[in-house]
């Protein structure tokens, strides 16, 4: 009888030491995971270009479903991360900046003269919207400040077999435009009036 009571609570230890194990084994994998979102944050914040997710994942040694992971994670906490055609990037509006909204249609190989005129106009092209019967509002961030920006995105537009979405909302689409002043704001306006591409504002 003895022996059966000291076997069982030699089985109670060992399920204690188990759980044990496993409670510290799960708080070190979240104390790993909360020092390499530091980390991916850090190389966001040093980083004065869009960083792919998969060079995110080679330097952090995980894999690009893990960079999803914690960028989701850190979006949750209201970091302004924004998902790039070139990678992610820590990004907020500047606050003495000027935004506006342009809806805008056109062709698809009339793309880049669009985007061209809003830059060189002095705007930076945030994102493009389009308003999708089934889902609702799509928004797909962008970030151009200059031709070559426009000219790299259209580069890989073109090589790649993915449709741009204007071409989803029969060439609809709107554009959040970010410049130094209103003034900017409305020579853009007049620009894309010119060329045929402006509906509204």
């Amino acid at each position: 009888m003895l022996a059966d009571w000291i076997h069982i609570d030699q089985m109670h230890a060992d399920a204690d030491v188990c759980l044990g194990s496993t409670y510290t084994g799960r708080r070190i994998y979240m104390q790993e995971g909360e020092a390499r979102r530091e980390q991916l944050l850090q190389m966001l914040r040093d980083s004065t270009a869009p960083i792919p997710g998969s060079a995110l994942a080679r330097s952090l040694g995980v894999s690009r479903q893990v960079i999803v992971q914690d960028i989701a994670l850190l979006r949750a906490v209201n970091k302004d991360i924004l998902a790039t055609t070139k990678g992610y990037v820590l990004y907020s509006q500047q606050t003495e900046a000027c935004h506006r909204i342009y809806c805008v249609n056109h062709s698809d190989d009339a793309i880049a003269d669009e985007l061209n005129t809003i830059v060189d106009n002095g705007g930076k092209v945030l994102d493009v919207i389009i308003e999708h019967e089934i889902y609702g509002q799509i928004t797909a961030n962008l970030i151009l400040e200059n031709r070559r920006d426009v000219t790299e995105f259209c580069d890989r537009l073109k090589h790649s077999n993915a449709k741009p979405l204007n071409i989803i909302a029969g060439g609809t689409h709107y554009h959040t435009v970010e410049a130094r002043s209103e003034v900017m704001l409305d020579n853009i306006e007049c620009a894309l009036r010119e060329n045929g591409y402006l509906i509204r504002v």
